[in-house]
């Protein structure tokens, strides 16, 4: 781990790039803001004036890995071009490609124990990444009869729970080796599932 320098005013942002690099050591959990404080070469009574404990400073971290993931997720989504079902397809695959670009932000927000509600500045941010896949999943659902039509917040959250299932099983190393890609593996179990919904024909 190397010590960052920092400018003026930027003490704060120090911190953050610390916290990733002990976070992806050590674990959301594993170390304390004094580590965090050493790493970033401050002294602990400034890291205070920026945080009241480690979990404000995980809390920013989250908030940054969101903000990051809600873009990824807006350019995977596309307005939902060129179909409902690329769109859909296309943002299971920004998940996988966020988890392993920025691992020490996937742990914060999603391995961290913090709950978004609890802190103001993360609770939109989540929200925000959570209405990309809720969109995509609303343009899918379109094709099917009002009365067969399952909420798009359950759809989106079925297809985020297989996507996170995969990137700890398969592409973190914390399950068995899978004898498939994480993204075939994902692919894949989208199309069961909206085959299952009847949104995809059976052959396809």
């Amino acid at each position: 781990m190397t010590k960052r320098g920092y400018h003026h005013g930027n003490l704060r942002q120090a911190l953050v790039e610390a916290a990733l690099d002990l976070i992806a050591e050590k674990g959301p959990q594993g170390f304390t803001l004094s580590e965090a404080s050493k790493a970033a070469d401050v002294t602990p009574a400034a890291v205070y004036r920026h945080f009241a404990g480690r979990d404000d400073l995980l809390a920013e971290v989250a908030r940054q890995g969101y903000e990051i993931f809600a873009a990824l997720m807006e350019y995977a989504f596309n307005d939902g071009k060129p179909s409902a079902l690329a769109a859909f397809e296309a943002t299971g695959r920004a998940y996988l490609a966020f988890a392993r670009k920025y691992p020490g932000h996937y742990m914060a927000m999603f391995e961290s124990g913090l709950s978004p509600q609890a802190y103001p500045d993360l609770a939109p941010v989540a929200a925000k990444a959570r209405s990309v896949l809720e969109r995509a999943a609303e343009g899918l659902s379109q094709h099917l009869p009002f009365g067969k039509r399952p909420p798009s917040t359950m759809v989106s959250a079925h297809i985020w729970a297989m996507s996170h299932g995969v990137v700890e099983l398969y592409m973190r190393g914390n399950g068995a080796k899978s004898p498939f890609p994480p993204e075939e593996l994902l692919e894949a179990g989208i199309g069961i599932y909206l085959r299952g919904l009847g949104l995809l024909p059976p052959d396809q």
